[in-house]
């Protein structure tokens, strides 16, 4: 698929299998999250422009590129994908955050929102949602839906595991956002979770049940 790459660096399968073990406590967890989500977001940024700036070196002075332009939005799907911002800050500390809130019906697994805040000037920027799971696809096609309302034109969007089905509907959603995937999985249960995914990946990052 066009616009879907799948991440295949041995350090993010490493990274995501110990995530996956039931063994793995909230503290290692949450490392994990944003140890893998650097290693992801370097792949994810590469097309970051930039402009040439003149830099006075110990020996000289040259031109020498930089980011330009308004740089970046980082934009969690909350709660779980907020374990995912340190990552992208930690690559552009000056990038800006917003945060899209949504929940999922029990019944109809149908997402709602319930909250939305983005950066100004958000069609300057190159937009990035991360969410860690990308199950029925239900929630990250709503989450680009209003990033691209208020504007957002260059989107990517970032998940650690999606299911099949998932990766489908967003794609077929919005075929022009670059989806980056830390490992497809097999399929959804029953009940709208990734197997063999890693449970509840927001009651894992933040301790609770």
């Amino acid at each position: 698929m066009e616009n879907v790459i799948i991440m295949d660096h041995p350090l993010i399968k490493h990274k995501i299998s110990m995530l996956r073990d039931v063994n793995t406590g909230t503290n290692e967890f949450r490392k994990l999250v944003e140890e893998i989500g650097i290693l992801m977001g370097y792949e994810a940024l590469r097309d970051l422009p930039t402009e040439d700036v003149e830099i006075t070196t110990p020996l000289e002075t040259c031109m020498t590129p930089m980011i330009s332009g308004k740089k970046l939005a980082v934009i969690p799907v909350l709660r779980a994908g907020l374990g995912l911002v340190n990552s992208i800050l930690t690559l552009v500390p000056s990038a800006k955050v917003g945060h899209i809130g949504l929940y999922r019906d029990p019944e109809t697994h149908e997402p709602h929102e319930y909250y939305c805040k983005l950066p100004d000037s958000i069609g300057e920027r190159i937009a990035i949602v991360v969410d860690p799971m990308l199950a029925t696809g239900g929630s990250a096609v709503s989450a680009v839906d209003f990033v691209k309302e208020k504007g957002g034109k260059n989107i990517k969007f970032m998940c650690l595991i999606a299911a099949p089905e998932g990766l489908k509907k967003l794609h077929e959603a919005h075929p022009d956002v670059q989806i980056y995937v830390g490992n497809l999985d097999r399929e959804l249960n029953s009940n709208a979770y990734i197997c063999p995914g890693l449970g509840d990946a927001g009651d894992r990052i933040f301790g609770t049940k």
